[in-house]
């Protein structure tokens, strides 16, 4: 403060100028800003971004403990955001069991050879637990049966849960344990498949399979849970195989208290390096409200979501509840889970208690009944901007496109369902034209995330862009060519689409000052090559918060 022909002036003191922890430098960056679309800098501090520029831009951040790093020319893109899939509550548990991926087993005596081995390393009347199950890729073209498992564990009981999650198999000791013969009634919205003699199969369907399943089949589990340890084991796994392909946030979409568990003491201790969104299962929304949790409680690495149910079944195992019979089966139309009054009752409770909800709904009679819910619970107790989604919102129509755009519904449908599942879109016909309808959804600017739903999906996000934009599947089909969209708009689906999803698109999304310093360097540059080679591509470095998780170089 100084004195001038007696007026008092204040002098505000100007502070130290701040400098960027990292520079990184000499990059072929994609913002996918698009104020400032392209970069050859970035400086970082704390966690974020300070800049996303020229060179000469970035210098002026620079100090004497700045650390600077030479891109040397590689590309660089905003994390990946997989907004709906399971990355500890499914995911993270298949890599504690035996490994039934297409990868790993060909034929069912190979799946028989892996129960066998784990029969012997395993004590009699604990459970031998397998995941990852694709029937439709197996030389048999079917999944093995209660029989089949019984020659080779007959005195163990055995879970192989499928891919899709939506269907399992039991062997008969695993029955035995449940209490389940073939005189037990299906439970609602499920099926213990029999065959010819009224026997059961093994394989279960929907809710029936549910009953096996941890955290499902209305919070309890013939299959026991795993232990706190075992969690935090899955979690350090799934983490590092998403990290490894440059997934930075994910909104794990089947919650219970063991799984929040394992996130909050994987943050204390420093060991999360996915940004996780938790979407709680719907028998734990009075647990919730008891708590008096919303959407958006936590931090920036884990957050409170919001509310998961189902309303159908799968697409992949020909479940999801249609209007259209299914060309295979001329009187069916899938399994619905729940029914009108039960979604519309569970909608309002969250609703009420100020919690986004996620719905699975696959056919486009399910997504009716949905919407249906979610137009009710606004006109009854009108919210701004709840961001009601609908997780896979698969088969749509130009009417339920109008309803979703007017009601403000985010949808998550699958990224790579084209690529990994077009082998069994042939019961849907030209429906095709109209199921994971990116295009249509884009047109209508409906807002729209991405969703591996992984492990029911690979997590393989090159694979995924390359489906959006060719809309071919692995093995040479093209499937509904009218939904083909740009990459540039696959890649803002899988980042600025999913960070609207959660509430984040100013956090997270693109790289600009201020947004989280999420990001990974790539092999190649995918504006550069054949769309065809998308799924070659490859992560080489990943960074969350600034900080490298994953590193291939």
């Amino acid at each position: 403060m100084s004195l001038d022909g007696g007026n008092i002036i204040i002098v505000k003191k100007v502070p130290d100028m701040f400098y960027a922890d990292t520079i990184f430098i000499n990059g072929n960056i994609y913002t996918l800003d698009d104020d400032n679309p392209r970069a050859r800098a970035l400086a970082l501090w704390k966690g974020e971004f300070l800049a996303a520029g020229d060179e000469e831009g970035c210098e002026v951040f620079k100090g004497p403990d700045t650390r600077v790093i030479d891109l040397e020319g590689r590309t660089v893109l905003p994390g990946f955001n997989d907004t709906h899939c399971h990355l500890l509550s499914l995911r993270g548990q298949q890599l504690l069991q035996l490994d039934c991926s297409s990868g790993k087993v060909k034929s069912i005596d190979d799946i028989l050879e892996l129960v066998k081995k784990a029969v012997e390393t395993t004590p009699k009347g604990q459970w031998i637990l397998a995941g990852s199950l694709d029937p439709a890729k197996l030389a048999e073209k079917r999944p093995p049966t209660r029989l089949e498992l019984d020659r080779v564990a007959p005195q163990h009981p055995v879970h192989i849960r499928a891919q899709s999650c939506h269907m399992g198999v039991v062997n008969s000791r695993g029955f035995s344990l449940a209490g389940i013969t073939a005189d037990t009634p299906n439970p609602p919205g499920g099926e213990f498949e029999k065959d010819s003699r009224g026997e059961l199969t093994g394989i279960c369907k929907e809710e029936a399979h549910f009953l096996f399943v941890t955290g499902m089949g209305g919070g309890t589990s013939f299959v026991p849970s795993y232990t706190p340890e075992q969690y935090l084991k899955a979690l350090e796994l799934a983490c590092k195989e998403y990290n490894r392909y440059g997934i930075t946030s994910v909104g794990d979409a089947l919650i219970n208290p063991p799984e929040i568990r394992a996130y909050t003491q994987a943050y204390n201790t420093g060991t999360l390096t996915v940004r996780v969104y938790m979407i709680v299962l719907d028998i734990n929304l009075p647990l919730i409200k008891q708590l008096g949790l919303s959407s958006g409680f936590g931090n920036e690495w884990v957050r409170m979501g919001g509310i998961k149910s189902f309303v159908d079944g799968a697409i992949a195992g020909h479940t999801a509840w249609v209007s259209e019979p299914y060309l295979n089966r001329p009187d069916y139309y899938g399994i619905p889970t729940k029914t009108p009054e039960e979604i519309e009752a569970l909608v309002m409770d969250a609703h009420g208690a100020g919690l986004q909800m996620e719905i699975h709904a696959n056919g486009d009679r399910a997504i009716e009944m949905v919407l249906d819910a979610y137009e009710k619970a606004q006109e009854r107790i009108p919210r701004r901007d709840p961001r009601h989604r609908i997780a896979h919102c698969t088969v749509v129509n130009d009417k339920i496109l109008e309803r979703i755009k007017r009601l403000g519904v985010v949808v998550c449908p699958f990224v790579s369902y084209v690529w990994e599942h077009g082998d069994k879109m042939g019961p849907y016909g030209n429906r095709i034209e109209r199921m994971f309808a990116h295009r249509s959804f884009l047109d209508r600017r409906i807002p729209v995330g991405a969703s591996s739903d992984n492990p029911c999906g690979t997590q393989h996000p090159y694979q995924a862009l390359q489906a959006m934009v060719t809309r071919v599947s692995s093995t040479g089909e093209a499937l509904g060519l009218s939904q083909k969209i740009s990459l540039e708009e696959a890649l803002k689906i899988y980042t600025q689409g999913s960070a609207y999803a959660t509430f984040e698109e100013n956090r997270k999304g693109k790289l600009k000052t201020g947004m989280l310093a999420d990001f990974i360097v790539v092999s190649q540059d995918p504006f550069t090559i054949d769309p065809f080679g998308l799924h070659e591509l490859q992560t080489l470095q990943t960074y969350v918060g600034g900080k490298l998780v994953y590193n291939a170089l």
